[in-house]
């Protein structure tokens, strides 16, 4: 079960719109791909109706979410990280 929110942490939850968006890399890495480039990323949220046409707002929410530790970084690819807490 993947949570969004922790009580320990101060830090407000993320956006419903952009744990949508980890949610869609997070299917997409369950399925052909394991990583993705930074441009294959925003292209896959992009194609999704939870987001609007600018470029921008995929950009956002692959930075909150990288900030959070949801998706993480090696050697110039984005990954998923699975989040599971009890």
């Amino acid at each position: 079960m993947t949570r969004f929110s922790d009580p320990s942490d101060p830090r407000p939850p993320l956006p419903e719109w952009v744990q949508e968006a980890y949610q869609i890399l997070r299917d997409a890495a369950d399925g052909s791909q394991s990583d993705f480039t930074y441009e294959e990323a925003y292209a896959l949220l992009e194609e999704d109706d939870t987001f609007s046409a600018e470029h921008s707002d995929s950009e956002y929410a692959v930075e909150r979410l990288l900030n959070r530790g949801y998706l993480y970084e090696a050697n110039g690819t984005l990954r998923v990280t699975e989040v599971t807490l009890d």
